[in-house]
């Protein structure tokens, strides 16, 4: 899809997503900001999903072993995320399965509900525009967005689907924090651009291309084609097909040049 091109927002490119290392930060008992690791922040999330789990199960207390093996990390690895945000359990008992949730949410900002427009409801985007558990989890759908006259005017999930010319208007007035990318890489930046004119400052991109956006906006990339890569990668090497070091098989590695050569090249 495209959009009507209008006044773009002043930007410098820099990195879509946190340089390593980067993630939240957590106030310690002074109020000195503590930064929270990016991978941590990520296993903050996955350990959110098994403690509502739990909660709905009606569960009061669950051990550090148990959670870990539930999220698929070891118990150590757990306790140090959970020191990062002030949280320690009780020894031989576990944590407090309510009171933990509340500190990874608080942690992770959702003591409040981020209203998410999308922009681009082809295939992927009409997808995830009807799936039920972003709502669940605190992300509703306020806003749907494309440029198709075919699509402009219906409605996904009772959420009418405006053109994208609206996107200033339509997520101020709606409250958007969180801006969705679901387009093809050509229009991609430009619909970037008019979300950040709008005055969103999360976006995440589901678009193959990188985004260049201003200082202060978050970006967070997902190449579903990358991630096939990676796990191709990894099916290659349990399969021996993949080269611990040196040269593919088949190629001959290019030799160092005589000192004669070198001079003379």
């Amino acid at each position: 899809m495209t959009v009507d091109r209008g006044t773009r927002p002043t930007r410098r490119a820099v990195p879509s997503t946190r340089p390593p290392g980067e993630g939240l930060a957590t106030a310690d008992a002074g109020g000195a900001a503590r930064p929270v690791p990016a991978a941590t922040v990520a296993r903050l999330a996955v350990y959110l999903r098994v403690l509502t789990t739990l909660l709905d199960e009606g569960r009061t207390v669950v051990s550090s072993e148990e959670l870990a093996a539930a999220a698929g990390v070891n118990s150590a690895k757990l306790r140090k995320d959970l020191s990062h945000i002030g949280s320690s359990g009780v020894r031989g008992v576990g944590y407090e399965v309510s009171r933990l949730t509340a500190e990874v949410e608080a942690t992770l900002g959702l003591t409040q509900p981020h209203a998410v427009a999308l922009v681009g409801v082809g295939n992927l985007g009409h997808a995830l525009a009807g799936y039920g558990g972003f709502a669940q989890r605190g992300f509703p759908v306020a806003a749907l967005f494309d440029v198709d006259p075919a699509l402009v005017g219906t409605e996904i999930g009772g959420v009418e689907v405006v053109h994208a010319s609206e996107i200033p208007r339509v997520c101020a007035e709606r409250g958007v924090t969180i801006g969705v990318v679901a387009t093809p890489a050509r229009a991609a930046q430009e619909v970037c651009d008019h979300l950040v004119a709008a005055g969103v400052r999360s976006i995440l991109n589901f678009a193959p291309t990188v985004l260049a956006v201003p200082a202060g906006v978050e970006v967070r990339k997902v190449d579903l084609a990358v991630e096939m890569q990676v796990l191709s990668f990894h099916v290659a090497r349990r399969h021996g097909s993949v080269p611990a070091a040196g040269p593919v098989t088949g190629t001959t590695a290019p030799t160092a040049p005589t000192p004669r050569e070198a001079v003379t090249r």
